[in-house]
């Protein structure tokens, strides 16, 4: 939770916090009921604080969020959006004074929490752990331009790093060979789209930059963490004849995709990938930096030191093993499955234990 001390305070104020997936409220009940006012305080310390993600229960999810992630959704869990403010599921924060109050409405209460590089009245990012149990549908996003003129909201450039995955698991990552809108339109009428989409091989660590306008599918047995612009744009190409809840085949936005899609091969790196480098408590990946959001992972085994400076927040995600998140006085324990923010005005913090940790900022 993000905790408002004022300075003269904080060096005899204690808040030690325990976040364990297992026992994860939604946010949606009594006690965390969500709150519409962000709690603003002007000139105090902001310290970090945990997140209850918002869960997506899509036909093609599965259980391995709740069985290795401790989460507690709907069968099929399909998605958890760790960190959103985006308005089809908003996060929630789980900790501290102001538990219950919905993130977006914090954010807009304390942009300063944001930092220098986030855009005014705007959060630009979202990270979820998505757990493909089946095929997804083939599918593209816009870019910003043409998301903001024909949906109202930005566009989505993504990126994926694989968690774990089936033998034999692959997804679909733009096309072996550049071709027509009429070629591309007639394969998704006669059902081999899917042959001229290039299969790519995935196994844990790897990682994908999903351009705007990149054609894709995330295959079946795959678990994954993506991070993301903040928008919710997905227009269907293909769907391998599946039929939803209503036991109607779901809809599919074609024209709307031939207009977006770059019907070509995908460009293979991610921009700003670097090799891992060792640092003070662990070992550093950078696995891409771009114009929307910049993510590594931290290979925890030790202590390690970080100071956000006001530029960006930072998106703490434990994907394995556990830490303690120190800022201030206040401590916060991270286990698999956990969720922090660290607002762009707190000072600096520390990651101690043993893990592997998603970080991001923008």
């Amino acid at each position: 939770m993000c905790t408002f001390y004022k300075r003269k305070e904080l060096d005899k104020t204690l808040l030690t916090l325990s976040y364990k997936p297992d026992k994860m409220k939604t946010g949606f009940d009594e006690s965390l009921r969500p709150k519409e006012g962000g709690g603003r305080k002007e000139d105090l310390l902001m310290l970090p604080f945990l997140l209850n993600p918002a869960y997506k229960d899509y036909i093609w999810g599965g259980v391995k969020l709740r069985d290795q992630f401790g989460k507690d959704g709907p069968t099929p869990l399909a998605e958890s959006w760790e960190l959103s403010a985006h308005p089809d599921g908003d996060a929630v924060i789980a900790s501290g004074p102001l538990a219950g109050t919905r993130f977006s409405a914090f954010i807009k209460d304390n942009p300063a929490a944001l930092g220098s590089r986030c855009p005014a009245g705007d959060f630009p990012v979202m990270v979820k752990l998505i757990d493909a149990a089946q095929n997804l549908s083939v599918q593209v996003h816009p870019d910003d331009a043409y998301g903001m003129r024909v949906e109202g909201e930005r566009g989505k450039t993504e990126m994926w790093y694989i968690l774990d995955c089936e033998p034999g698991a692959f997804l679909y990552f733009g096309f072996e060979r550049e071709i027509s809108a009429d070629e591309a339109r007639r394969r998704i009428a006669d059902n081999t789209i899917t042959e001229v989409l290039h299969k790519a091989p995935v196994h844990p660590g790897d990682v994908f930059f999903i351009a705007a306008g990149t054609v894709h599918a995330i295959g079946a047995g795959i678990l994954l963490a993506e991070i993301q612009e903040n928008s919710n744009t997905t227009y269907r190409v293909y769907d391998f004849g599946r039929v939803g809840a209503d036991g109607k085949p779901r809809p599919l936005h074609i024209d709307k995709a031939m207009q977006v899609a770059r019907l070509a091969p995908a460009r293979p790196d991610a921009p700003g990938a670097a090799p891992p480098r060792p640092v003070a408590g662990g070992t550093l990946r950078r696995l891409a930096g771009c114009a929307y959001f910049t993510a590594d992972t931290l290979k925890l085994a030790g202590r390690y030191s970080h100071a956000p400076g006001n530029a960006s927040f930072v998106s703490v995600l434990c994907l394995d093993g556990q830490a303690s998140l120190c800022c201030g006085d206040e401590t916060l324990t991270l286990n698999k499955g956990g969720s922090a923010f660290v607002p762009a005005n707190a000072p600096e913090f520390t990651l101690e234990g043993a893990g592997t940790l998603l970080l991001t900022t923008i």
